[in-house]
């Protein structure tokens, strides 16, 4: 018995959507303040991580951002190739697969934002860090 059309472009389909894809999140910002406190980001210094990351990704774990210079930037936390992670492999100053940035499952992510965090601080991301420095910060007391 022949598969329906529909049924059959499903399946194909569904083959081609890559892993790292099928499993992207998006937070809303409450959520990501909660993920944040529960990774241990000061409570003080979430307003900032917020903004960031809204302003660098828009709070989803999937973005990826090709930047003139011959660098791309990979994640939630927007973190590029051009020091903290390798495409394809593991390196960097984090020892990660830059591809490991963008699933939804944010230890990696988190320890290597701390790790840029520490050594640079927001400066690390320039354009976002300037963005929020401008801006009030997100009101998350209601979170």
């Amino acid at each position: 018995m022949p598969l329906p059309v529909h049924l059959m472009l499903l399946l194909l389909s569904s083959n081609l959507i890559p892993a790292s894809e099928a499993h992207a999140k998006t937070f809303t910002r409450c959520q990501l303040s909660r993920e944040l406190l529960r990774y241990n980001f000061p409570r003080s210094l979430i307003p900032n991580w917020v903004c960031l990351i809204e302003h660098a990704s828009g709070r989803t774990t999937e973005k990826v951002t090709n930047h003139n210079n011959s660098y791309t930037s990979f994640g939630l936390f927007q973190i590029n190739n051009k020091e903290w992670c390798k495409k394809g492999r593991k390196g960097g100053h984090c020892s990660m697969k830059c591809e490991d940035l963008l699933n939804e499952d944010l230890a990696d992510d988190v320890r290597c934002a701390k790790r840029i965090y520490d050594r640079v601080g927001f400066k690390a991301w320039p354009t976002s860090y300037a963005y929020c420095k401008e801006k009030s910060l997100p009101d998350i007391s209601r979170c």
